[in-house]
């Protein structure tokens, strides 16, 4: 399968809200973005990163609660490939099949399995059953055939199972495709009621209540835009005043990352903890001169306002450690624009000067 696995490289891309990341594909003959529906959920936007394109934020326009497919706007002018929707239904037990996604927000990564099960159900639907491996920021990423076409979007995995994965048949994704295409012209926002099935073109003036039948639902169009708080607010408005668009750097629950110059800056907090850590992926150490390094980094650490070398693999890292209690909106723009501006500063240094290795 190495064959087609470039190919999907640039159709698959990074999905973030500040709640969750996942994973997306694109098909052009609709010109949409196909992931799961808890993957977008609470969200009327959600950020898009891709092979070819900078992160956008761009507009989720369907969501089937039930079958947990959401599909969304591409980006403006992007170059992705176009993946094929299978249309075989040919599927049997013991056949290779190749799940592609962002685990944990890492870049591409495709794993290899088979089929295990074609009729596993749950709320009324089966589900194909495999054994490639699924981590969290899979959900939403395409599970292919030896020929590349989409045969399912995988959706949940068994918690206490073993390399236990589940995809929603490619048949049921293209029913909504088909549904919301019957109606995008006229409505250009869309939900499947989760209790009469029905597609509820969405207007300005509805309630969340399904006309058909009556339910309570979940429209897109009535979803409140995200507003930060508590120390996810300070760490919002602190990169607001730093110049960086807060919006566009989340990666997830309380997490976001900025590139400074040739800097990757990692930006987290941790609730149980309490303490708000920035971490400045610089270099890579190289074979020559690691005494030379490892003395200049423990001089700066001598020498540096809240700020410590470490080098985790063989990464160089700057890192900053802050306490909740301990931060007010001045003091994390002075710390986190300390860091922000000496990554750039020793990434530079430890290249020119000590010939670290930059990262590609």
């Amino acid at each position: 399968m190495e064959h087609i696995i470039d190919h999907l490289n640039n159709a698959v891309l990074q999905i973030a809200t500040p709640f969750t990341t996942g994973t997306g594909f694109y098909l052009k003959k609709w010109d949409l973005i196909v992931t799961n529906e808890h993957v977008v959920r609470q969200n009327k936007r959600v950020i898009v990163k891709g092979s070819g394109f900078k992160k956008e934020f761009v507009r989720v326009v369907f969501v089937d609660k039930k079958r947990d497919i959401a599909l969304i706007e591409p980006p403006l002018n992007h170059k992705m490939s176009d993946l094929a929707l299978s249309q075989k239904d040919d599927l049997k037990q013991g056949h290779n099949v190749l799940a592609v996604g962002h685990p944990f927000g890492l870049e591409f990564t495709a794993t290899q399995g088979i089929v295990s099960n074609l009729l596993q159900k749950r709320n009324n639907v089966n589900y194909i059953q495999h054994d490639a491996a699924l981590n969290p920021g899979n959900s939403g990423g395409p599970l292919v055939n030896e020929k590349g076409e989409v045969i399912g979007v995988n959706t949940f995995i068994m918690k206490k199972g073993h390399s236990l994965g589940f995809a929603l048949p490619v048949n049921l994704l293209e029913e909504n495709l088909k549904d919301y295409a019957k109606i995008r012209e006229e409505h250009s926002i869309a939900t499947r009621c989760y209790s009469c099935s029905n597609v509820i073109g969405e207007t300005d003036e509805m309630e969340n209540h399904c006309p058909h039948c009556g339910a309570k639902i979940e429209l897109i169009s009535k979803i409140k835009e995200y507003k930060p708080e508590g120390p996810s607010y300070i760490i919002e408005s602190v990169l607001s005043k730093l110049n960086y668009n807060p919006g566009l750097s989340r990666t997830g629950p309380h997490a976001w990352e900025i590139e400074k110059g040739s800097a990757l800056i990692s930006i987290n907090y941790n609730k149980k903890t309490s303490m708000i850590t920035g971490d400045a992926t610089l270099c890579l150490l190289p074979k020559n001169k690691i005494n030379e390094i490892y003395s200049y980094l423990l001089q700066q650490n001598h020498e540096m306002n809240y700020l410590c070398f470490s080098v985790h693999n063989n990464s160089i890292v700057l890192s900053l450690l802050i306490h909740e209690a301990n931060v007010n909106l001045d003091s994390a723009i002075e710390m986190m624009g300390y860091l922000f501006d000496r990554a750039d500063h020793y990434d530079d240094i430890l290249i020119e000067e000590f010939k670290a290795l930059q990262k590609v």
